[in-house]
């Protein structure tokens, strides 16, 4: 059963760092039962126009198989953790002071590792956008050594420090894309150095008429790549993971990419992680029917504990745990 964030906060503000007694977790809120309308999924169910419920989609997907899980994130701006609205990261604010903002943490990153690690949700990430994180992101991976993943500014010549400093595994990008071109030697020096089994690539993604281009710096630059069948395949030879996150709807809470996330579970091979646009737990079972159980999926603006007020921490955990149960792990 998931800890709450009073309890988070009880224990690290105790001397003798007691352990937090398990909350017992309430039924899903509303929105588990509002009607989604998954555009792609018309045509595929009872060939209705109304949209399908998440009991619905629950109903029609196989059994015994693996499920989508829910992964946790910690993004850091300035040393903080923040909620930002993926496509603003390249403006200036009214303020003067930077990209759009849905939240600003008054809690460490340490914390919010801390609050994943006693709730068994292993696999998130941390990422770093822009400079001044690097403290931040040594604090989080030191609450949960090996627990969590790290990106951002990631190339050859640091992904070991990352690795030593506490890192499962780390994440790389923009490293990837000299003069936003695809450079296939760097990523296989970095998987040879550290090895695939700590390697995730980061695809992260806009939208064009073309198909999904990869973008870098900060989702700021696009590259000569975009996402595909032929170069998802490419990249799973050197890694052991893809992150995708679709910048385009990322801290909008107005639905994920549909589309995106249905090509990705006919293309992956090896687990991956989709964040932009998720809003309420019914987008859960979305991602799982979209994708097979191939892809998994991280809240971040719509969560409460970022300031949100589409789905409760508690609820993810307790449908992670489900998740988790049903996939036999």
């Amino acid at each position: 059963m998931p800890f709450t964030t009073e309890q988070i906060n009880k224990a690290s503000s105790s001397s003798s760092t007691p352990t937090p007694t398990p909350m017992s977790t309430s039924s899903s809120s509303s929105s588990n039962t509002q009607r989604i309308q998954p555009k792609c999924l018309k045509n595929k169910m009872d060939g209705t126009e109304t949209g399908t419920t998440e009991t619905e989609i629950q109903a029609t997907t196989p059994r015994r198989r693996r499920r989508s899980q829910f992964r946790p994130c910690i993004d850091l701006h300035g040393g903080v953790v923040k909620q930002i609205v993926g496509g603003t990261l390249d403006l200036v604010s009214e303020d003067g002071k930077g990209p759009k903002e849905n939240f600003v943490a008054t809690q460490s990153p340490g914390y919010y590792a801390e609050l994943y690690r006693l709730n068994s949700l292993r696999g998130g990430h941390i990422i770093k956008l822009g400079p001044k994180n690097d403290d931040a992101a040594r604090e989080a991976l030191a609450a949960w050594p090996r627990g969590m993943q790290l990106g951002g500014g990631v190339s050859l010549e640091n992904a070991q420090e990352w690795l030593d400093a506490g890192a499962e595994k780390v994440i790389v990008t923009s490293w990837l894309f000299p003069e936003a071109k695809f450079d296939l030697d760097r990523l296989k020096s970095l998987s040879d150095k550290i090895g695939k089994d700590r390697l995730v690539v980061d695809i992260s993604c806009r939208k064009r008429k073309d198909g999904w281009v990869v973008a870098m710096n900060g989702w700021k630059t696009l590259t000569d790549m975009t996402v595909s069948e032929e170069s998802i395949k490419q990249l799973e030879q050197y890694c052991s993971e893809l992150l995708i996150h679709a910048a385009d709807v990322e801290g909008l809470c107005q639905g994920i990419d549909e589309e995106l996330v249905e090509r990705l579970g006919e293309w992956v091979t090896l687990p991956c992680t989709y964040a932009g646009g998720a809003r309420d737990l019914s987008d859960l079972a979305l991602v799982d029917w979209l994708s097979g159980g191939k892809v998994d999926l991280t809240f971040g603006s719509s969560l409460d504990i970022f300031g949100g007020t589409g789905v409760r921490f508690d609820e993810l955990v307790e449908a992670d745990r489900q998740a988790k149960i049903s996939s036999g792990l």
